[in-house]
């Protein structure tokens, strides 16, 4: 029986795995405690995991966890205890990069699902039909495949052998993530897990007999950013990349934040349901591209889908941020209209803020009569994490997302 495609979004906390849920994903991918490769996110301990995966599972939901760094000897220390330990916990599948790893979860953990990373720079149907036959349930395609190299892959391989790709998030300028230029420079090893980006740097040449002058690489008055990848967006060709064969499509961003992680699930969520409900219809919808224009992006590209590998440069290291998230609802009470605010970034009394939520468009309020949780007026919440209550005669709900423009006074 054929299966709707999946959303797999990225969960670097607790918080963010259950955002993720609550806002339209089908399946997410976390770090624990070893072998992962965002060793600066917030991952997972065991008594996380386990909540985080009863919270999925009980809305029919998915977690993997990646361990999907190369691993050298000293890693390989207690990795049959961990593997087993995520077993129990109930994780759905784990990601891996590298042969050690597949053996000893085929040895201790044969039931246990594998996916292969797209660290492993998986590129042609026969080294997927390799790993599949080593006993990998889904390949991770590398990123920098086209569609039409996508669609001949899923044509050679048996129907049990899924296929995920990115379709959205930050991209790497080397191949599939091999970098070597943050250990060679900070001592950082990007392929176990510290990546210190330095393609994200300004740089400057300089010739070894001409100490202090510096020769610009041309791109503009600040320097160079030839190493500068954008970040994918494939949401305009959603329909392509499904009809290529892919089961899951990935959204990168384990060190994003919680409002990255909703605006973006809801997006695609929206996108997808839309293609499932009639797909030989489908077409893209400008007020999906609403949500991501407003999380903190660079300027979006669509890779390597369409061959256009010379585009992927972006002349700047920097994030546009326009908006922020302002607070997340905790209660509302419909009897006497007052909402209870966490405060997640600086807001006044008096400012009108978008209502961001799983389901349908989104909506702006005015933050009347703020007042603390014990009664007195206040007309700024400018406390870490605070809470406060607003008047507000729209019904709002818990877990609602309450975000602001930058350029709002």
């Amino acid at each position: 029986m054929k299966r709707n495609p999946e959303i797999l979004a990225p969960a670097g906390s607790l918080e963010k795995l259950k955002t993720a849920i609550d806002f339209g994903a089908d399946a997410v991918y976390i770090g624990g405690s070893k072998l992962n490769l965002r060793a600066f996110a917030d991952n997972f301990t065991p008594e996380q995991i386990k909540e985080g995966v009863e919270y999925a599972h009980s809305r029919g939901r998915r977690v993997y966890v990646t361990m999907n760094v190369f691993p050298h000897n000293g890693d390989l220390e207690g990795v049959e205890d961990y593997i087993r330990e995520l077993e129990s916990l109930g994780v759905d599948a784990i990601i891996v990069s590298d042969p050690s790893i597949i053996v000893t979860a085929k040895e201790v953990a044969p039931k246990l699902e594998i996916h292969l990373s797209t660290q492993a720079n998986n590129v042609n149907w026969k080294s997927a039909l390799f790993w599949y036959n080593m006993g990998v349930k889904r390949i991770v395609l590398a990123r920098e495949l086209s569609l039409k190299e996508i669609k001949e892959i899923r044509s050679k391989l048996p129907e049990g052998c899924e296929l995920e790709a990115f379709v959205h998030g930050s991209m790497c300028m080397a191949y599939s993530g091999r970098c070597l230029i943050s250990n060679y420079m900070t001592g950082r090893d990007a392929n176990r897990g510290a990546c210190a980006q330095p393609c994200r740097y300004k740089y400057y040449l300089m010739e070894e007999k001409r100490q202090g002058e510096y020769f610009p690489v041309v791109e503009d008055e600040k320097g160079t950013y030839i190493m500068n990848s954008k970040d994918l967006c494939m949401i305009e060709h959603l329909k392509d990349v499904v009809e290529a064969g892919v089961y899951s499509l990935k959204i990168e961003g384990r060190m994003k934040s919680s409002y990255y992680v909703a605006g973006v699930v809801k997006s695609y969520r929206q996108a997808l349901d839309t293609y499932l409900q009639d797909p030989k219809n489908w077409s893209f919808n400008a007020k999906w591209m609403d949500n991501l224009l407003r999380v903190s992006h660079r300027q979006y590209h669509t890779g390597f889908y369409f061959g256009e590998t010379n585009k992927q440069v972006y002349e700047d290291s920097s994030y546009i941020r326009d908006y922020d998230i302002v607070g997340i609802v905790r209660e509302y009470n419909s009897e006497t209209n007052m909402a209870e605010i966490e405060q997640r970034n600086r807001v006044f009394e008096g400012d009108k803020v978008e209502v961001l939520r799983p389901d349908g468009d989104n909506f702006y309020i005015t933050l009347d009569d703020m007042k603390e949780t014990n009664g007195t007026k206040i007309e700024v919440a400018n406390r870490a994490q605070m809470y406060f209550t607003i008047k507000c005669g729209t019904e709002l709900k818990p877990k609602d997302m309450l975000i602001k423009s930058k350029g709002d006074n």
